[in-house]
């Protein structure tokens, strides 16, 4: 890992995404960029020529004073940190982005359900998740020396999510932790104990794991829905980040019905990282 992104609208969740960032660059001797998306108004850019340099002029110079002011931290000393503003309002270029500066994780900051408003103009934490081609890591509250000493991988066992599994050991090793693999049994998909771990022993031969060694790291949790079920799962085991696959627009199909890692990543208070099928 070489450059993390973080968008930033100067709110104070974006410091909490910014901390846990350079808790990551200092591990990794990666890169920090720092993007604000002023997503202009359309009106901004359809008035006479004097007066878009004025508008431009003006916020470029407002958001310097954002930038000056959040990236005069302490715990910024030591990381080669860049500033970049961007006018997308749309974050369906957020692999344009990416492509550009070379990036191999987004770290931002959510204050839930309402996502970043005043960054993503018209969009949230949601459309980031669903476009964004590289891992995504969402942060709600602040996390002063971030670490992860329990981590778990929500999977239904099926082959399209066995790349992000090896995706997401790779990241967890950052942490020299190995995530366990849990999947939640709901009425309208339910299995007999039997069934899950005869899935759960074929998703471990497919990745390429000893069944015997890695079992006693599956976990099977029944619940009425499968994001209750993940929350529950991660309040009762003091789990610290969720890792989940997500198809973007259209879910995980057989038990990700919907949207399901964009939906675990708004809704859940704990850290939860992504990564894209």
């Amino acid at each position: 890992m070489k450059t993390i992104l973080v968008p930033v609208d100067f709110s104070e969740h974006s410091e909490y995404a910014l901390e846990v960032a350079a808790s990551i660059a200092k591990k990794k001797d990666a890169e920090i960029i720092v993007m604000h998306m002023m997503g202009l108004a359309d009106s901004f850019l359809t008035k006479d020529e004097k007066q878009e340099v004025f508008n431009a002029i003006y916020f470029m110079k407002l958001t310097k004073q954002r930038f000056d002011k959040l990236l005069d931290k302490d715990y910024l000393k030591g990381i080669d940190v860049s500033q970049v503003v961007k006018t997308h309002k749309d974050f369906t270029e957020i692999n344009e982005i990416i492509d550009e500066y070379g990036a191999d994780l987004i770290v931002m900051g959510s204050n839930g359900v309402a996502g970043v408003k005043e960054v993503f103009v018209g969009s949230n934490t949601e459309k980031v998740v669903r476009y964004s081609e590289i891992p995504v890591l969402v942060i709600k509250d602040r996390t002063p020396a971030f670490n992860i000493k329990k981590a778990v991988f929500v999977t239904d066992f099926q082959l399209e999510t066995l790349d992000s599994f090896i995706r997401a050991r790779e990241f967890f090793k950052i942490f020299d932790v190995r995530p366990q693999v849990l999947f939640i049994n709901i009425p309208e998909k339910f299995m007999s104990t039997r069934e899950m771990e005869l899935k759960a022993y074929n998703f471990l031969v497919d990745a390429g794991l000893d069944n015997s060694k890695f079992k006693d790291e599956i976990h099977f949790y029944d619940d009425y829905t499968a994001e209750k079920g993940i929350f529950n799962y991660c309040a009762k085991s003091k789990v610290d980040v969720v890792a989940i696959s997500t198809h973007g627009r259209t879910g995980l199909g057989h038990f990700f019905l919907g949207s399901m890692g964009e939906d675990i990543a708004n809704h859940a208070n704990i850290p939860v990282i992504t990564f894209k099928i």
